[in-house]
């Protein structure tokens, strides 16, 4: 099982999404979606207000992304690779750009209308966009064994995961008040339709963003000088063989701590076919603005977030690095904002770790619902999808990790390849859509 997970993650997955987003940037014309008139426009004027916005269905694709996998993700790039693991970072998030551009697209043309919203995914671009090119029962099939396997990684990476992550943050806090702490908003917002759970995500990301950046720019304000330092060691590091493992090892951290455990995917989650079931409940334009949306999420995760908890941990081990020398993963974060801040921002930042693995549970459990409602509509089941969810975050807190993140990293592993090698064949759909885009956009001029 380890030498598979070993395999998957370290040789396949990313040989595919290199070649996914490449080929994907290149068809869909990235450097003229990126042109900042363009995209920002296309920010501006990208749906209406009778349902999910286009904000919002972005805030709940975040919320399963940043936090967790952000903050640990990092610090474990600059353990495993030294500073030029940050590098290698920016350029995966370049590559992720084509990729989450191109899923968010197609889960907006083959999502559909209910009398709730909409809803779409990955699973349902594979079972209506891929029937032409593999047939109808095929098709239906691979649709399935995707939704099949974003209920196991809801489980695993969305709830056992991040609680057990979110335990470890406070020694000094009993894992049982945290894992209780998040059972009981299980159980309130199990319930919840699409557009009340993307109202949360979207009361829980940009306040807890805002404070996160506020902590990071304070560190760096108040440690300027040590910038040019700081940037010539990621350049200058950046193509050694340690920092170049490094990076994508960090890179690769989704949602917590990794390393050592798992080589997992992209910390944004382009590729593995999760956040566009977020997307596609947008009330957007076109699914060109919506694609946007989605490298504005990967954005907000990698360059601004992951840069800021980097330059944070780099400048503290330059003032404090006997303090710092035996973390690694959160309580390396934690003990670098603690060193350069004081005692108050060590806990605003474990208490925003807390928050973002909430909010990441409440996504994933959105996610869960829309991949089981593929098969059925029946109350029962969600309920007992409910239960599982309540078990797993239980189990999770207490659990050892390895066991638990071998299963969740063969799971997003397989299903990041399945749904790279769906986008590869889809490419010319997804350039087509894009093309409408920039045509319409030139044509406001």
């Amino acid at each position: 099982m380890e030498l598979f997970s070993e395999i998957l993650n370290s040789y396949i997955m990313p040989f595919m999404l290199i070649l996914c987003g490449f080929l994907l940037a290149y068809k869909i014309k990235l450097h003229r979606i990126l042109s900042p008139r363009a995209f920002f426009k296309t920010l501006a004027d990208s749906g209406t207000t009778s349902g999910v916005s286009p904000v919002k269905a972005m805030c709940t694709a975040l919320a399963g992304t940043l936090g967790v996998g952000n903050i640990a993700g990092v610090a474990t790039a600059i353990t495993a690779g030294g500073a030029g693991a940050i590098m290698w970072m920016w350029i995966g998030s370049a590559v992720s750009m084509s990729i989450k551009y191109s899923e968010v697209v197609l889960a907006i043309k083959y999502r559909r209308k209910t009398d709730s919203g909409y809803i779409g995914g990955a699973m349902y671009t594979m079972r209506d966009g891929m029937s032409s090119y593999i047939g109808k029962r095929k098709a239906r099939l691979l649709g399935g064994v995707f939704a099949l396997l974003c209920i196991v990684n809801s489980l695993l990476m969305g709830n056992a995961v991040q609680t057990n992550a979110a335990a470890s943050v406070f020694e000094s806090v009993p894992k049982e008040v945290i894992s209780v702490s998040f059972v009981a908003v299980i159980i309130i917002v199990s319930s919840f339709g699409a557009k009340k759970l993307c109202n949360v995500t979207f009361a829980l990301i940009p306040p807890l963003s805002a404070l996160y950046i506020i902590l990071s720019a304070s560190v760096i304000c108040r440690n300027v000088s040590y910038i040019p330092e700081v940037i010539c060691d990621i350049v200058n590091g950046a193509f050694s063989v340690k920092s170049a493992v490094g990076g994508a090892v960090g890179f690769g951290m989704a949602e917590a701590l990794r390393y050592g455990i798992t080589r997992g995917i992209f910390s944004n989650e382009a590729g593995c076919g999760t956040s566009p079931t977020a997307h596609a409940s947008a009330d957007t334009k076109s699914p060109h603005h919506q694609g946007c949306f989605g490298i504005f999420e990967v954005i907000a995760d990698t360059p601004v977030l992951c840069t800021m908890t980097a330059l944070a941990i780099l400048i503290a081990e330059k003032k404090h690095p006997a303090s710092l020398y035996s973390f690694d993963g959160v309580p390396l974060s934690l003990a670098s904002f603690g060193s350069l801040l004081g005692k108050y921002a060590y806990y605003l930042v474990g208490i925003s770790v807390i928050l973002f693995a909430l909010a990441t549970i409440i996504a994933q459990l959105f996610y869960g619902k829309v991949a089981l409602g593929y098969f059925t509509a029946s109350k029962k089941a969600e309920k007992l999808f409910a239960f599982l969810s309540v078990t797993a975050c239980l189990v999770g807190a207490v659990m050892p990790a390895g066991l638990m993140w071998t299963g969740a990293d063969i799971t997003v592993g397989v299903m990041t390849t399945v749904n790279t090698a769906v986008l590869i064949v889809m490419r010319r759909e997804v350039a087509d859509i894009a093309s409408l885009g920039l045509n319409n956009l030139d044509s406001d001029k």
